[in-house]
């Protein structure tokens, strides 16, 4: 799909605000509801948009801990990558997971109420992944910022 600069406003105010009705976000990016409603569901179609979340904020509810940890297995055959995936996957305090370059295999952003919780998932879950050879975890002492807005600068409206 191309993307004009409509779709760009589009991806913009939906990426600060969700919330917004299809009247208010036709007015701010300057069409009619109709047209509007068209272009937010071409963006879905094509996988551009995929979900409307609302963000809780970890803390108001007693996630206080961030724990970024590096993850290496024994080896990096498909068969372990799955078995890891699978179990990952399947917890819900990791947040995030990314297979990584480098010195370790995975990198996680686990979210956790307290250190115990943390040892909890580390000591029950973690080390018992079959092929896991390594973890290193890191404490986060402070969120200097978090955004879930992509920067949209580099697309070159069509």
């Amino acid at each position: 799909m191309k993307i004009d600069s409509i779709d760009l406003k589009i991806l913009r105010e939906l990426q600060q605000d969700a919330t917004l009705t299809n009247i208010q976000l036709a007015e701010r990016v300057g069409l009619s509801p109709s047209p509007c409603l068209r272009r937010v569901r071409e963006l879905e179609a094509a996988g551009i948009l995929r979900a409307q979340v609302a963000l809780v904020d970890p803390t108001s509810i007693g996630l206080r801990v961030n724990v970024f940890v590096r993850v290496t297995l024994e080896k990096q055959i498909r068969e372990n990558l799955t078995v890891f995936e699978k179990a990952i996957a399947a917890r819900p305090e990791v947040v995030e997971c990314y297979l990584m370059t480098g010195e370790s295999d995975y990198l996680l952003r686990v979210v956790v109420p307290d250190l115990g919780a943390y040892e909890d998932f580390l000591v029950d879950a973690l080390t018992r992944i079959p092929g896991v050879s390594n973890i290193q975890s890191s404490f986060a002492l402070n969120q200097v910022k978090y955004s879930t807005a992509l920067p949209l600068g580099h697309i070159s409206p069509e």
